[in-house]
């Protein structure tokens, strides 16, 4: 018996620590802005202050960034000029990227990212992705893939 009540009072210890990260740290902070150009297209990110932002860092090697990829690109669709989708691609090989962008006809807004601003949002796992308000802030964080054209969430980003 003494165990199970020392195995509780440990996880009791625990518990509060892995709550906290249900709040990213930098959810309500301003969202760092960087200036991407990527050869075709020069992309800043304050350029799109006054209306939200889904700001997405993906990959082509990276499988949940494919499997997600179309739910974006309908995501974009269904939501038109009313959110704006940035497509952050941390690829190094740029004949990859270009190659994928045209194979999988993804036709929102999307750059290749030498710089790596996804450090600036302390993102080095993939896909990660950032829900910005229309005065730049951060709201909302996202990790791994989703179904973007889920009701919920469209339903959420149309609130914005």
């Amino acid at each position: 018996m003494n165990r199970s009540l020392s195995f509780i009072a440990i996880l009791a210890l625990f518990l509060p620590a892995a709550c906290n990260s249900a709040h990213p740290p930098r959810i309500g902070n301003a969202a760092p802005d960087f200036t991407i150009p990527d050869g075709s297209k020069t992309v800043a990110l304050s350029q799109f202050r006054g209306k939200p932002v889904l700001l997405n860092f993906w990959a082509t090697w990276c499988p949940p960034c494919i499997q997600e990829m179309p739910s974006l690109v309908a995501l974009q669709k269904q939501l038109g000029d009313k959110v704006t989708i940035l497509a952050v691609s941390e690829d190094d090989d740029d004949a990859a990227y270009k190659q994928f962008v045209k194979d999988h006809n993804v036709d929102l807004l999307t750059v290749r990212d030498t710089k790596r601003s996804n450090e600036l949002y302390g993102t080095f796992k993939f896909p990660e992705t950032f829900v910005i308000d229309r005065d730049g802030k951060i709201v909302r964080k996202f990790i791994g893939a989703q179904e973007w054209t889920s009701p919920e969430v469209v339903e959420y980003l149309q609130k914005l």
